[in-house]
């Protein structure tokens, strides 16, 4: 299709009102010709909120205008959108970091790594992410910003030219790197944590709605709340410690910005046993509390399934989720119990000593009785497939060994069929099969097998071969000095 052909228009708009002149102006774009415009309009992540974005109609110099009607809004200033992976990738073009091959892979450990999620197509910044952030840009700015960047991509662009040695490259880097890393070695732990303490006060310590102190502790209320080092990363401490024990997880959570609540959100009680059911944060991820810890024992929790969000926990979901494990049915073959749960690696049913994990889509809490089965089917079938131990051929029982007792078994193993008893395999000829073959066959088999050496013997340990007495080495006879040529 053709080219589109807009104009980048401004209009100057003169207007007589209660008898005093009025200047307007209107910044847009004209379209001169469709084009594929026609047929296509490229999405975009934002809704173009510029001047610069908006049609105009085509107008000429000196054309008269009618005032037809005037729309009274009101509007408030809001924050940038949060990137999308497709805006961010823009950016980066303007910036000059990166190159088109490696978008794919940013993003990519931008995930990975737990540095940003991603809720409803946008990048939104994990406490990771912050704090590796802060302390690149505390001790490294120089290396994290958008220049030095961009510089190393034109300086890798005249590499690949002949233009610049590979090797001077690395030199340079090399030296001014390693002299800032020793220069941070040598500070203290403490001196690190005061400085991302001080960098990330505005998201860990958000002001208040009364206006009170953020960083005052809830419990003594005269201590002062700051970033900490554990055995398990970093939290929220009071430093009245030991004294006041009061600690937070490291984000505000969804408590009152950070405030008494800390990173904790109150779902409402339970009707059973009247005690508070409550999200929390902690080391593993966000967990479900009944109640508070006391003398007797610790609450009851329960882990929130992968993909399920705090704010998308309410009362009703909780309280199901603190009742798990629950029992599904019975299974139509046995009539043993299919339960279904929460684990360490998500939801499953578990029917005996088979474990099938749930799939998109299915709910732990609602997941039905057929559905149950299929998925434990299906986990018996693939480790069926797999082979080994657990998914090994049972094989078809032919009958007890006329002479010696015991059963003969007809099994499918990994070179081919077999006909087993007491440790011993005989492999099929090819005009037999595990189906067809009989039991006098079978009998046959097993004793020409036996007679040839069916069971193989234990293997003997290996007796250490004697060493050699070692022969003292001759002394090395001195080289001549290398003569000198002249001229050399």
């Amino acid at each position: 299709m053709e080219s589109a052909e807009l104009e980048r228009t401004t209009a100057d708009i003169t207007a007589n009102a209660a008898g005093r002149g009025i200047d307007l102006r209107a910044t847009g774009t004209v379209v001169k010709f469709d084009g594929f415009l026609t047929l296509y309009q490229e999405g975009e992540d934002d809704i173009v909120a510029d001047e610069e974005g908006r049609r105009l109609p085509e107008m000429s110099a000196g054309e008269r205008l009618a005032k037809r009607k005037i729309d009274a809004s009101q509007h408030f200033t809001e924050p940038p959108p949060r990137y999308s992976e497709a805006s961010l990738v823009k950016r980066m073009e303007e910036l000059g970091i990166g190159r088109p091959s490696t978008y794919a892979s940013i993003l990519q450990v931008l995930r990975d790594r737990g540095y940003v999620r991603i809720e409803k197509k946008r990048l939104l910044p994990e406490d990771k992410g912050r704090v590796l952030t802060a302390f690149l840009e505390s001790f490294f700015a120089r290396y994290v910003e958008y220049d030095f960047t961009a510089g190393l991509e034109e300086q890798l662009d005249r590499i690949s030219n002949n233009e610049m040695a590979w090797r001077d490259l690395l030199r340079d880097f090399w030296r001014e790197f390693t002299a800032a890393v020793g220069d941070i070695k040598e500070l203290r732990v403490a001196q690190v944590i005061d400085a991302l303490d001080e960098m990330l006060a505005p998201h860990l310590f958000p002001p208040r709605a009364d206006g009170a102190d953020p960083r005052k502790c809830p419990s003594c209320e005269t201590g002062r709340l700051s970033l900490k080092l554990g055995k398990f990363g970093g939290f929220i401490g009071c430093t009245n410690y030991p004294e006041c024990r009061y600690t937070r997880q490291f984000a505000p959570g969804n408590g009152a910005n950070g405030g008494p609540d800390g990173g904790m959100k109150k779902l409402g009680e339970d009707p059973a046993s009247g005690l508070e059911v409550t999200v929390r944060s902690g080391r593993f991820g966000p967990y479900i509390q009944l109640g508070e810890a006391t003398e007797g024992g610790k609450p009851k929790r329960a882990s929130l399934p992968k993909g399920l969000s705090t704010d998308d926990v309410d009362l009703d979901r909780a309280l199901g989720l603190l009742s798990l494990p629950r029992e599904i049915g019975k299974h139509p073959d046995d009539g043993e119990p299919i339960i279904a749960g929460v684990g360490r690696f998500g939801p499953y049913v578990q029917h005996g000593k088979t474990y099938a994990n749930l799939t998109t889509g299915d709910d732990v809490l609602t997941v039905g009785l057929n559905r149950a089965v299929t998925l434990i089917e299906e986990k018996r079938a693939k480790r069926a497939q797999k082979g080994g131990r657990r998914g090994a051929d049972p094989g078809r029982a032919l009958g007890d060994h006329p002479d010696k007792g015991g059963p003969i078994v007809v099994k499918n193993g990994r070179y081919g069929p077999y006909a087993n008893h007491d440790g011993v395999n005989a492999t099929l000829p090819s005009h037999l099969t595990p189906e067809t073959i009989t039991l006098e066959e079978a009998v046959g088999l097993i004793e020409a097998r036996s007679a040839r050496g069916g069971k193989k013997p234990a293997a003997k340990p290996r007796a250490a071969a004697p060493k050699a007495a070692s022969k003292p080495k001759a002394a090395a006879k001195p080289k001549p000095p290398a003569r000198l040529r002249p001229g050399r």
